[in-house]
């Protein structure tokens, strides 16, 4: 019935108590995902089996092609002896083919492995064997059949949220290898699953507000995938859940640290309860920016008098200095921690190193947070192994580095609801404004390169002198400019001799010396062409994508706003702000709990025995209700479709 995809049969098997026998699992995927004329060569035809080799070759393997192996090398026996080498090979191998559909699985989202310890009870293993055959109806694209094992699961928004991150995944593998109808289909699958959890989420706020709420933050094991439901559906940008009203009450709730969701009620905590006030990330937000704010008025004083030697005699400009170098160690550090997640409490999932760095790297603010720290860098380096008389370089690179701290300041402003949405549309736009450079670059050097070739033929020293000096910057500097309507109509037209020379000697041995240009009249002709181009097409061009893309993020400004929201959310909840940060390090490196509950000294044993028996005994409260409550959230919505 399951290879035949007939649903009907199906359900009344399983409404009668007829389990699947795990033994068939290589066999259905054997028969269902692989194709039976391809060898998984290089030549072979564009089906799923390609498009999970494209993830994973060793796991993709075994899901496909191990059972036809052993069914090949059964037809060369007896035929008395084929039927019982055929149970025992297959006894062997559904095991394997089982553990390596869930390492695929994992492998696609780029989660590692979280196992668990205690030997599994008879009906966790009847849950997996209903998990295991929900992960092959993905793989095989069966949508009526995943549905069904879905309902028959358990931890029903979690796993409707990883089948939707597998669909969509597979989506966009299935359109890389150009079969794009496969591709839309998945596509559509993996809408269905997550509108199903939406809808589930939905239910159970409107029936109880609390359990739907703790739900979001409850920890589950998917197919080896260990996660929450809000954690997971950020990971892998669900916008739309995160922005849905049970995640942002949840948000709330640890955005003000269980206090009164209201800055009155909030600040008045700040007395009756100065533990829960301090370490809420609202307060840690503000002292931050506090902090950041001061060091950048004593970056900037610094800046501005007591670069050079002569004024660095006075005590207060090293003060400014070295607490400038003292707070980007420590924002440096916390930026560390969470690009790699080895201090963080709660929240985050076990995803490898590489899924957090790329993660980390695809936030707009985090890169403008490393190129900060890149420069100061640079510029302590400049300033103290290349010392000069007037430190122009240093003071150069100490103004650029306060330039992006200023820009990298402008995320204060993320959080609040009217000017976040704003800040969003300008890195939007920033990506826009990349791609048009790229396209105008080409031009500007083409056209660049016609004027220079006909006012200054046959030049030979392109490249030579100091690289201020070198011709290339000439090259672009006219085409450039034009695009901001600065025409220089009086130095393409070669009449303008001044401050110039047309002695060969001289402009060859000094690149520093302008050489005059010759009178052309098709650089005039070409400036003309070009200035029609790129002031009406290219110009207009750019600002119609920045048109486009304010209209998409207005339309999806709540969503966008929400998530963003989480970010700075769940990393303030463990964040401390810089350079008190530097004080309490020892302390969190050897006594701060981490994601699995324990510390990270060995010799702290009670504090790990007590966060699990914490956790431990918080999970058996809530596990059994909220499985029951997620299982008739999902039956009532699917018996109302």
């Amino acid at each position: 019935a399951l290879k035949a995809n007939r649903c009907d049969y199906v359900r009344v098997l399983l409404d009668q108590g007829v389990n699947f026998d795990p033994k068939n699992l290589p066999e259905l995927y054997e028969q269902t995902v692989s194709c039976k004329d391809c060898k998984f060569k290089k030549e072979d035809c564009l089906h799923m089996q390609w498009i999970l080799k494209q993830i994973e070759e060793n796991h993709a393997k075994k899901v496909c092609h191990k059972y036809r192996s052993k069914v090949l090398k059964m037809n060369k026996k007896k035929k008395e002896d084929q039927q019982k080498y055929l149970a025992d090979k297959v006894e062997e191998l559904h095991n394997p083919v089982a553990k390596s559909a869930k390492g695929l699985c994992r492998k696609i989202l780029r989660y590692k492995e979280f196992t668990k310890n205690n030997n599994p009870t008879e009906d966790e293993s009847i849950d997996e064997n209903i998990s295991n055959i929900l992960l092959w109806a993905l793989f095989a694209n069966r949508k009526e059949l995943a549905e069904i094992y879905w309902l028959r699961g358990k931890n029903h928004l979690l796993t409707g949220l990883v089948c939707s991150a597998i669909l969509k995944k597979l989506s966009k593998k299935a359109n890389n290898v150009k079969e794009q109808i496969l591709a839309s289909d998945l596509e559509e699958h993996s809408k269905f699953f997550e509108q199903r959890c939406l809808d589930i989420m939905d239910r159970m706020y409107e029936e109880n507000t609390k359990q739907a709420i703790d739900l979001m933050d409850t920890e589950a094991d998917i197919w080896g995938i260990h996660s929450s439901p809000l954690t997971f559906a950020y990971e892998n940008f669900m916008y739309d859940v995160v922005a849905h009203t049970c995640s942002q009450k949840n948000m709330n709730r640890q955005w003000y640290n269980n206090l009164a969701p209201d800055l009155k009620p909030f600040l008045k905590s700040a007395v009756t309860k100065p533990g829960k006030f301090f370490t809420a990330p609202l307060t840690k937000y503000v002292f931050n920016y506090m902090m950041f704010f001061t060091m950048l008025v004593m970056y900037s004083a610094f800046v501005l008098t007591s670069i050079s030697t002569k004024y660095y005699v006075q005590d207060i400009a090293r003060v400014f200095e070295y607490y400038v170098y003292f707070w980007g160690a420590g924002d440096f550090i916390e930026e560390l921690i969470s690009c790699f997640g080895c201090l963080e409490a709660r929240g985050r999932s076990h995803r490898s190193y590489y899924s957090r760095m790329k993660r980390y790297l695809y936030d707009f603010w985090n890169i403008v947070d490393l190129l900060s720290y890149a420069l100061l860098i640079s510029a302590l380096f400049v300033r103290h192994f290349f010392i000069d008389e007037t430190f122009t370089i240093s003071r150069r690179m100490f103004a650029l580095s306060l330039l992006v701290m200023y820009m990298r300041f402008l995320e204060v402003f993320l959080i609040h609801r009217k000017l976040g949405p704003t800040l969003i549309m300008i890195k939007e736009m920033l990506k826009d404004l990349l791609g048009f450079l790229f396209i105008a670059l080409f031009v500007v050097l083409g056209v660049g390169i016609y004027y220079h070739a006909n006012l200054w033929p046959d030049h030979q020293t392109i490249w030579s002198g100091d690289w201020t000096n070198w011709r290339i910057w000439t090259i672009i500097y006219y085409p450039y400019w034009q695009l901001y309507a600065e025409l220089n109509l009086e130095h393409l037209d070669g009449s303008d001799q001044s401050d110039c020379t047309n002695v060969t000697s001289v402009w060859e041995s000094d690149t520093s010396i302008n050489r005059c240009p010759q009178q052309d009249w098709t650089v005039q002709a070409v400036a003309a062409i070009y200035l029609l181009f790129s002031n009406l097409l290219l110009v207009n061009l750019v600002i119609a994508m920045f048109s486009f893309t304010f209209e998409r993020v207005q339309e999806n400004s709540e969503k966008l706003w929400r998530f963003e929201r989480y970010t700075v959310i769940n990393d303030y909840d463990w964040r401390i702000p810089s350079p008190i940060n530097l004080v309490f390090l020892p302390y969190r490196f050897f006594c701060c709990p981490t994601r699995d509950g324990c510390c990270l000294h060995k010799c702290r044993g009670m504090c790990c025995k007590n966060a699990v028996k914490k956790e431990k005994k918080n999970k058996e409260e809530n596990e059994t209700y909220q499985k029951n409550f997620q299982k008739i959230t999902a039956l009532k919505i699917h018996n109302k479709i």
